[in-house]
């Protein structure tokens, strides 16, 4: 286990946006209180302290003239706990009704929550959760070998 005094703690997520305004729109469909700082940077802070931030290209290129736009399929996911499992269901039809691509229709997934995933306006997946507890995970888990 780590020592809890050098253990980093996630201070968030950053997004980089092709369009900022489609970007937020999308956020804020989900329901996260987002400020927009600037016309190239957003953010919004999170329970706990995470922040989820929003940057262009002009943006991220003034600082890091060497970054790049990535190409093809989003590697990861952005995933996001709703508060029931009707939740996730009535977020999916929110966001794919508001013209965002569904990228996997609302399911019980095999660790026993609804889920959904929803691609934002930069292709990004974002995973609709409805509630889990991890004590109950793993003991599911620990049944199975990785």
């Amino acid at each position: 286990m780590a020592d809890e005094s050098v253990q980093p703690r996630l201070r968030g997520v950053y997004v980089f946006s092709r369009d900022l305004a489609r970007s937020l729109r999308f956020y804020r469909l989900l329901g996260l209180t987002i400020e927009a700082v600037s016309d190239v940077f957003a953010r919004a802070p999170l329970p706990g302290g995470t922040v989820i931030e929003w940057g262009t290209a002009d943006l991220t290129l003034s600082y890091d003239p060497h970054w790049r736009a990535a190409t093809g399929p989003a590697a990861n996911t952005i995933n996001f706990e709703l508060a029931s499992d009707d939740a996730v269901d009535a977020m999916y039809r929110t966001l794919t009704s508001a013209g965002f691509v569904g990228h996997l229709a609302p399911c019980t997934a095999p660790w026993r929550a609804r889920f959904a995933i929803v691609d934002d306006a930069d292709g990004n997946s974002v995973g609709l959760h409805g509630p889990r507890d991890l004590a109950s995970d793993r003991r599911r888990e620990r049944g199975h070998s990785a």
